[in-house]
C-alpha cells in the first residue's frame, strides 16, 4: 500500500480533531470527497442519506460544524469516511475530545457501527479501555515496535514484557523486585514463593514479579501494606500504598475499605506473572 498515493489506497480516516470544513454543510462535508471523485449527484445523495440514518445525524444536514455538539461532530466526521465505502477505516484519537460520558457512548456506538459495516477497522488510542472494549486484537506499540500483538484477553492475562504489563490494566499490573532461592523466588521483601517457573533457573538471577491489583487478597501471610490513599468505587475499594521497604503496591478489594494503616494481602499463586529482571521479557504465569 505504501507503493501507492494516498488517493489510491481506498482508506477512509477519522481525525482526531473532527477536520470539518467550517463554512461547508454536514452535507456538504460528507459528500466533498464523493464529489471530487466526480461521483453522480444521485448516488452522493444516496450515500450520504443512508450514512446519516445509520449514524442518526439526518437531520443535521443542512447545518455547520459551529452549530453541532462533539458527539455529532464526531458522527459526521465518521460519515464522511463511510460514505467513502473503503476497503479500510483508520481511526486517529477520534475520541480524546470527548467528555467522559460521551466518550463511553460513542465508543459502543463505534463498535456497533464497525460490526454492521464490516470493514477492517485500525483503531489508534492511548486509552487502555478503549482498546480492550474496541479491539478483536491489539498492538501494543513501544518505542517504535509492536511489543505485543493478539486479542486483548491474550495480552492482559499474558502481557509479554514488563511494559505491556504495566500499560494493560487499571490500576497497572504492580511490579515487584525478586531473586532465585533453591529453585523458588525471593521477594526483595523477604516472601519466599514457590514458583514452578523458577525452577531451573540459576540461583541469584534475578526476576520481576508481577501481579495484578485485583487478585490482590487480604490475608496473613504475604505482604503487608501501608494504606496511604483509599478510592471507593461502590463495589470495590482501590488501595493505594507502600510495602516496609517503600516500594508502591496497589489492591482493589471488594467492598467498602474502610481503616486506615496496615493491610495484609496475599499473593496468590496462579495469579503471578513472572519476567526476567534484565530484559523484562515473560518467563511464566
Amino acid at each position: 500500500v505504501t507503493a501507492l498515493d494516498p488517493a489510491q489506497r481506498d482508506v477512509a480516516m477519522v481525525f482526531q480533531n473532527y477536520a470539518l470544513y467550517p463554512h461547508m454543510t454536514v452535507f456538504q462535508n460528507m459528500a466533498y470527497g464523493l464529489k471530487i471523485r466526480r461521483m453522480a449527484a444521485p448516488e452522493i445523495r444516496k450515500r450520504v442519506d443512508d450514512a446519516a440514518g445509520l449514524l442518526g445525524i439526518g437531520a443535521l444536514l443542512e447545518r455547520r460544524p459551529r452549530e453541532l455538539s462533539g458527539g455529532q461532530r464526531q458522527r459526521v466526521a465518521m460519515g464522511r469516511a463511510i460514505v467513502r465505502e473503503p476497503k479500510l477505516f483508520l481511526f486517529d484519537e477520534p475520541l480524546s475530545n470527548l467528555d467522559a460520558k460521551l466518550r463511553v457512548q460513542m465508543r459502543a456506538e463505534i463498535k456497533r457501527l464497525q460490526r454492521r459495516l464490516g470493514v477492517t477497522s485500525l483503531f489508534v488510542t492511548h486509552d487502555q479501555v478503549e482498546a480492550m472494549t474496541l479491539g478483536d486484537r491489539l498492538v501494543v506499540m513501544h518505542q517504535g515496535h509492536a511489543a505485543q500483538v493478539g486479542p486483548p484477553m491474550e495480552i492482559w492475562s499474558r502481557p509479554a514484557d514488563t511494559y505491556v504489563a504495566s500499560f494493560i490494566g487499571s490500576p497497572s499490573m504492580n511490579l515487584l523486585a525478586a531473586t532465585v532461592e533453591n529453585g523458588a523466588v525471593r521477594l526483595d521483601q523477604g516472601l519466599l514463593l514457590p514458583l514452578p517457573g523458577a525452577a531451573g533457573l540459576p540461583d541469584g538471577t534475578k526476576l520481576t514479579l508481577g501481579i495484578r491489583p485485583e487478585h490482590l487478597l487480604p490475608g496473613q501471610g504475604g505482604l503487608t501494606l501501608q494504606i496511604e490513599l483509599l478510592e471507593p468505587l461502590g463495589s470495590e475499594t482501590v488501595v493505594h500504598g507502600r510495602l516496609p521497604d517503600g516500594t508502591a503496591l496497589t489492591a482493589r478489594m471488594p467492598g467498602e475499605v474502610t481503616h486506615e494503616g496496615a493491610l495484609p494481602v496475599i499473593l496468590p499463586l496462579e495469579s503471578l506473572h513472572l519476567f526476567d529482571g534484565a530484559s523484562g521479557k515473560r518467563l511464566a504465569g
